[in-house]
């Protein structure tokens, strides 16, 4: 298959995402209020029929053929970001907008176009999830940073209007400028790669540095390049030094945003992470010199020591700022950035049982975060969204669907058997001593032993507790469609542990890669049935 065709075929989910925010941000403007109810359900609809057009795009020869540096990448991570961003939309969908349009259903208000946002909302949602996808593809690092932003700026957009309270306003512009800091720090370091190498292209930027690698060493331009690189994408996952912003955006944004803000920029981030740092090569990965095999030592020694310092700074803060929090979204913003800590940890550890249980793990987290946060967008007191742990005490006395898929995944997230959150750690915790980092694993199980404090507050007052006056006030919501969510995620929590073994092996044919006539492809790597690169060095 040519190429350019390949390329395009692999990204057909992308295609058929961007048409559907085109066609939602329509249905969104149109005075007639059955069209403009509809536009969660078309939002939904779009994600799963790019669902099917993932499966068919890697189902042809278009990834052998597309010259990517991990070209069965995608076939894993687009339909799991799909398929979360379904459970998003089931969260938020009927919330955007929803005492506007209440007003003009009882003609208090005339319709107005300008004033109506759902439509805009859920575009801006299919169009970062399409820009999360197309980061699994990229071919060079222009189209990287392309991905990225595309898939940033429209959540900057969304903490905005997503609510309509000062504290989102606030949290938008902040998260904005923050981004944008990040992006600027990310796109030097990709300069800096490209002044290294002379090459856009990640297949050949691969080859160059593998070349520097087997004989005098990675230049220190690329390095500095590839820490400014990691630095910037480090945002995206709230990672420390780039994680200062999480719990005020957390708690601004709207239920249904931090719950979006809790997945999609981290699948972001990891999936740049791993592109990143396979231009540097892992450890493991042959490069032939002059007809001789020489296994390369794996990421030059200032990336691995950034990525261990950063790992143990990530889970660490975020742990311990998670303890001091009685806003349970401000808990869970910090939350998300010791999840993080865990997720470099099986970076640092590399190809194999190291990123296999990355993208296990992101899995397994995408779910359990995406509760708590499904439960909470079913609840309101006096008409605002639910916050604080006093809220949630005695909730199984009211609602007890809700209090029992809290505490699953509160569970699921300290790692409880026989969950997916505690095989989702067990993976990760194992790749990463198969590795020699026995230190690492030390710190990471004490800041879980640490988290238990926490999450265990998500357990014991809606289940135990008893209701307080302020508890007493709190409802749910008419839409049934977060609570649906709720119990459709609490459920995959445990259904998914069931087949932890066959997701972790989906994970891992997402390394592994068929193998390319490097003549014929004209490109600078062939690949071994493994899914280990060779970098051929004496062409």
């Amino acid at each position: 298959m040519d190429p350019t065709t390949a390329k395009l075929t692999l990204i057909a989910p992308e295609m058929v995402l961007c048409f559907g925010a085109v066609v939602v941000a329509v249905l969104g403007l149109t005075r007639n209020a059955s069209l403009r109810r509809s536009v969660p359900m078309v939002a939904a609809l779009f994600l799963a029929v790019s669902v099917a057009a993932c499966m068919w795009s890697y189902s042809t020869p278009a990834a052998e053929s597309s010259g990517l540096l991990l070209p069965y990448l995608g076939s894993f991570a687009k339909p799991l970001i799909a398929c979360v961003a379904i459970l998003l939309v089931m969260l938020g969908g009927t919330s955007v907008d929803r005492r506007l349009e209440a007003a003009f259903e009882s003609g208090r208000v005339p319709f107005e176009a300008v004033r109506v946002l759902r439509g805009e909302f859920h575009a801006f949602l299919l169009l970062s999830v399409a820009g999360t996808m197309l980061i699994a593809s990229a071919t060079d690092l222009i189209w990287l940073f392309l991905a990225l932003e595309l898939s940033s700026l429209p959540s900057y957009v969304m903490v905005a209007v997503g609510r309509h309270a000062r504290k989102a306003q606030e949290a938008g512009v902040k998260y904005f400028f923050l981004g944008a800091m990040s992006s600027a720090i990310f796109l030097y370091g990709f300069a800096l790669l490209y002044g290294a190498t002379g090459s856009l292209q990640c297949t050949e930027i691969a080859h160059t540095l593998a070349t520097q690698a087997a004989t005098n060493g990675v230049s220190t331009l690329a390095i500095i390049g590839a820490v400014l690189a990691v630095l910037g994408i480090s945002f995206k996952l709230a990672a420390v030094p780039m994680h200062f912003y999480a719990p005020d955006v957390y708690e601004g944004a709207s239920g249904p945003v931090t719950a979006f803000l809790g997945f999609m920029p981290k699948a972001a981030g990891i999936l740049a992470l791993i592109t990143v740092l396979s231009l540097l090569g892992w450890s493991g990965h042959a490069a032939v010199l002059h007809g001789q095999e020489v296994e390369l030592q794996g990421l030059p020694a200032p990336i691995a020591a950034m990525l261990w310092m950063m790992s143990v700074l990530t889970m660490t803060l975020g742990n311990i700022g998670a303890l001091l929090q009685r806003n349970i979204k401000r808990m869970l913003g910090y939350s998300s950035i010791a999840h993080s800590g865990y997720l470099m940890m099986g970076l640092l550890a590399g190809p194999g049982a190291g990123l296999n249980a990355v993208l296990f793990y992101l899995v397994g987290y995408g779910v359990m975060n995406t509760v708590v946060l499904a439960v909470l967008c079913s609840l309101e007191r006096n008409g605002e969204e639910v916050e604080t742990l006093e809220d949630i005490a005695g909730l199984r006395n009211r609602h007890p669907m809700l209090a029992w898929m809290l505490a699953i995944a509160a569970g699921s997230l300290i790692g409880l058997p026989p969950m997916i959150g505690f095989f989702g750690k067990i993976y990760l915790f194992t790749a990463v001593l198969e590795q020699g980092q026995t230190a690492l694993v030390i710190i990471a199980a004490v800041n879980s032993a640490v988290s238990v404090f926490y999450y265990l507050q998500l357990v014991i007052l809606p289940m135990l507790a008893h209701s307080n006056p302020r508890s007493e006030t709190v409802t749910a919501l008419q839409s049934p469609w977060p609570k649906l969510a709720a119990v459709i995620g609490g459920v995959c929590i445990l259904g998914l542990a069931v087949f932890a073994q066959p997701i972790l092996e989906a994970a891992s044919g997402a390394f592994g890669v068929a193998t390319v006539s490097a003549a014929a492809a004209d490109e600078p790597t062939a690949q071994t049935t493994d899914g280990m690169k060779t970098v051929l060095l004496d062409r």
